[in-house]
């Protein structure tokens, strides 16, 4: 069956979801108030596809409380979605300002349900997503099973969106605050019937057509970033360490925070870079300074996740054509999954400041009007919230500064929406992209909107 067919098969089982329209519906309909595109639909030149892994709307919330005292999206009332409302508040974040959609995010065989998502915190935390469905279903649109990268749910590969980049005479290149042949990063590479197959996907992703690979999963730093006298090739392989590091590739190899701080500035950026962080698993969650408050504990000494989206930036812009970028946020998860309050905010504020460079970017050496970008995440995880959230659900409470009132009622992904925000060349045709309204969060898409507008439409091959 052709991709555009299933798409259609898609949106035909989740239409029939019934529109709910509630004094709670607070999403925002398309260009509200900030973005500047044509009247209509153009073809993005670049498309940067930023993923807070495992960041829902909760943890957004508690990131905004935490930086100005204040936020929304929190929900106030009983387990009724006929009730139930978003608090109010102002933005925080640059990109909460643009269109604003909710996502779905359920792998193969599972569907959203509005109305069980706000009457049971059970269903809520079944049958939800890995990172790997997931992260297939944004990449190449198509749905797959839990564990499953790059193929779909017949076991058949599927083309993801830096294949079709270079098919179309783009560049293509993923970043990531954890090992780059994870979940979410190896989506937009590899094609594997397990994400656990570390050393199959690592090789894969070296000899693809990527143009920048970034991310941490060094064998020879621990989670201090510092180096060890046994490696640890948990994340690649030994041989292909050896051919990255000693040339035997087509990439130029660094693990010096001074070449990526180089390529961020725009000096001596190669045309093909594999950069691998000095950190073992994440490039600041898993350090082992104690503390609960953000940042109480000393950050590591090493490369963060803006300065690496900058530095993919310059090599990918090389590129008169145009590119696809992924960037992953991906230990926001790391921290859902520990139940980490402090820890949860310093990765999605490392997140958020990623999302501003990559805007002061597009305003410097691009435009809006011929960039997309995508700020959203894969599922949430960890269902974050208020303290007092059971039975009902309760506002997490703060002040600037301070953590957070809020509690964990999970150590795993939920099937909650997530937030889905959009900006720049094409961002209007995601209006004619709704699957249904969620009586809290509004008009919802599904996860693999972003695949199915570029490759069906927007960077359309023929045949």
């Amino acid at each position: 069956m052709s991709h555009s067919h299933s798409r259609l098969r898609r949106r035909a089982g989740l239409a029939a979801v019934v529109t709910v329209g509630l004094a709670g519906l607070t999403a925002c309909s398309p260009s509200d108030g900030s973005t500047d595109d044509a009247d209509e639909a153009s073809a993005p030149k670049n498309v940067i596809y930023m993923i807070g892994d495992g960041m829902g709307y909760n943890h957004l919330s508690a990131t905004n409380l935490y930086e100005s005292g204040q936020t929304r999206y929190q929900l106030d009332g009983e387990a009724d979605p006929e009730t139930l409302e978003e608090q109010p508040g102002d933005a925080v974040q640059t990109y909460e300002e643009w269109d604003h959609y909710a996502l779905s995010t359920f792998p193969a065989g599972g569907e959203y349900d509005p109305e069980a998502a706000w009457s049971s915190h059970d269903w809520v935390q079944s049958g939800a997503t890995d990172s790997a469905a997931a992260g297939t279903a944004m990449a190449t649109g198509e749905k797959t099973e839990n564990g499953v990268l790059g193929l779909d749910a017949d076991g058949e590969s599927v083309e993801n969106l830096s294949e079709r980049a270079v098919a179309t005479g783009r560049s293509a290149g993923v970043v990531s605050s954890v090992p780059f042949s994870h979940a979410t990063p190896a989506a937009w590479a590899a094609h594997d019937e397990s994400r656990e197959n570390y050393h199959a996907i690592a090789s894969e992703m070296i000899d693809s057509d990527l143009d920048v690979i970034f991310g941490a999963g060094h064998p020879h730093y621990d989670d201090d970033s510092q180096q060890v006298d046994d490696a640890d090739y948990s994340y690649i392989s030994e041989e292909d360490y050896q051919r990255l590091s000693e040339g035997e590739t087509d990439f130029t190899f660094t693990d010096e925070d001074a070449d990526f701080s180089a390529y961020a500035d725009g000096e001596d950026v190669p045309e093909r870079a594999f950069g691998l962080a000095r950190a073992a698993s994440t490039l600041q969650q898993a350090r082992s300074a104690e503390g609960d408050q953000p940042y109480a504990a000393e950050a590591n000494d090493v490369v963060d996740l803006t300065t690496m989206s900058e530095a993919a930036l310059n090599v990918l812009g090389q590129n008169e054509e145009g590119f696809h970028l992924m960037v992953e946020g991906g230990a926001i998860d790391w921290a859902g999954h520990a139940n980490e309050t402090g820890r949860d905010i310093e990765e999605t504020q490392s997140f958020n400041d990623a999302v501003d460079a990559v805007v002061d970017w597009v305003e410097a050496e691009s435009s809006w009007e011929e960039t997309m970008v995508v700020v959203t995440a894969d599922h949430e995880t960890g269902y974050l919230a208020g303290s007092e959230d059971d039975p009902g659900f309760s506002p997490m409470t703060g002040e600037a500064d301070q953590m957070p009132d809020a509690a964990w009622y999970s150590e795993d992904h939920t099937n909650q929406v997530v937030p889905f925000f959009v900006r720049g060349a094409g961002a209007e045709t995601f209006g004619e992209e709704v699957v249904g309204t969620d009586p809290v969060r509004g008009d919802y898409l599904d996860n693999t909107v972003v695949a199915d507008v570029l490759m069906d439409d927007l960077w359309a091959t023929e045949g």
